[in-house]
């Protein structure tokens, strides 16, 4: 495979459709998405989807990350929501992963790949940069949370960079 990729996104096409990310699973939601686009554009194309689980709310809000505290709803009604579900229990029970999958597509094939991260939730927010849950997802190796991490600290170790460096070498290989 070459060097030569041009990489478009949806603001380089018009009329692209909106995709309803109603499936059950982060993986459903990212294949729905790359299989929409590609149906549109007839190019291969790549969509995601992440989300946040939560080993003391059964794995909540997982796929529903986005709209846990409704839709149309702020980054911070969602982890307000998730704090306040969390309030009495203890640190040992507030494990927590970030999960990423990326889905590819084209005409002949689709695959799937998926890059997660441990950490905790942590009680009250802490740091200024990164959005969504990066405020109270403590991650002990860099005694950090999400948000208190330099973009290049954080583009090393999240889900997403796992995810991201899975999908270029399976691309790769392809």
């Amino acid at each position: 495979m070459g060097n030569d990729i041009t990489v478009l996104t949806i603001d380089d096409f018009e009329n692209i459709p909106e995709v309803v990310e109603d499936g059950e699973t982060l993986e459903y939601n990212a294949l729905k998405k790359a299989r929409v686009i590609h149906q549109y554009t007839k190019l291969p194309t790549i969509g995601d989807d992440t989300g946040l689980f939560v080993d003391a709310l059964d794995d909540r809000p997982g796929v529903y990350s986005s709209r846990y505290a409704g839709e149309n709803v702020t980054y911070d009604e969602n982890v307000n929501k998730l704090l306040d579900e969390l309030k009495n229990v203890d640190w040992e029970q507030r494990g927590a992963k970030f999960i990423t999958i990326i889905a590819y597509v084209d005409r002949n094939t689709e695959w799937t790949v998926e890059g997660r991260v441990k950490g905790k939730i942590i009680e009250e927010k802490i740091g200024g940069s990164g959005f969504g849950y990066d405020p109270v997802f403590y991650y002990k190796e860099l005694d950090k949370t999400f948000s208190e991490m330099s973009v290049k600290e954080k583009n090393k170790i999240s889900h997403r960079a796992i995810a991201l460096k899975k999908f270029i070498d399976k691309l790769k290989n392809n």
